[in-house]
């Protein structure tokens, strides 16, 4: 498998190159050194070179991915979407791409989370509707969105009749609604990510809770879905589907 890496000067894109011997090239508007070419413009990369590719990996920003859907369109070649903070713009032509070639999109990649989303709905309902439900997520004082696609993931698994997501608190925002599923946000030092799932009920805390410890986590989970996509047909895939394939 032949991966081209969008993001590849980033943190996340580093961390892909240190794990996978697989890169044949990066995309990045910022160049780096690297073990493989970088291209900070889709439209000076070598046709020949993109032939030889089987997916793409995107770990870049939301500012660059309509211009990575289009390459990847017009290439016809599959692509996972790492990138978070993703809108209802976003989402359209992610869902107009998925027409063409396969699209995987995931706000974390980590085997750990996409567990806990598989088994969060079932738990909440063995707890029934006594229980408060309450999400708190950690990342580094670098991370630009908020809250974390992941927490947004978490409290969307959860979401059923009359539930909807409340983010942040302040002074004027009174009593705890009982339907609300909070969402709060921390921010600081290198915390790669870490996301607790509360279920508050009288007299009694179920707490579910991942951390990671590295980002290499998110890396080889990108890497999993990548050997995944490359075999399907076009259309939108969840990352589900990758623990089921496995």
């Amino acid at each position: 498998m032949k991966i081209i890496l969008s993001g590849a000067s980033g943190a996340m894109g580093q961390t892909v190159a240190q794990v996978s011997d697989d890169i044949l090239f990066g995309i990045d508007k910022i160049p780096s050194e690297s073990n493989f070419p970088i291209y900070t413009d889709v439209e000076t990369i070598p046709k020949e070179e993109t032939d030889k590719a089987d997916v793409i990996v995107d770990f870049s920003n939301v500012g660059f991915l309509p211009d990575i859907l289009d390459f990847a369109v017009k290439n016809k070649k599959p692509i996972v979407i790492a990138t978070t903070g993703l809108g209802e713009e976003e989402n359209k032509k992610i869902e107009e791409a998925a027409q063409v070639i396969p699209v995987l999109v995931s706000s974390n990649m980590s085997l750990g989370i996409n567990t806990l989303l598989k088994f969060l709905k079932p738990i909440s309902n063995a707890l029934g509707d006594g229980y408060d439900i309450e999400i708190i997520e950690k990342h580094h004082n670098r991370k630009k969105d908020a809250p974390s696609g992941t927490a947004l993931s978490l409290a969307e698994s959860l979401l059923e009749g009359n539930r909807y997501i409340e983010i942040g608190r302040n002074p004027s925002s009174g009593v705890r609604k009982k339907e609300e599923i909070g969402i709060q946000s921390l921010r600081g030092g290198t915390i790669p990510g870490e996301h607790s799932v509360i279920f508050a009920g009288d007299d009694e805390i179920v707490e579910i809770k991942h951390t990671a410890l590295s980002r290499k986590i998110f890396a080889n989970g990108a890497i999993e879905a990548a050997k995944f996509l490359s075999h399907q047909e076009p259309g939108l895939y969840e990352y589900a589907e990758v623990l089921e394939d496995e």
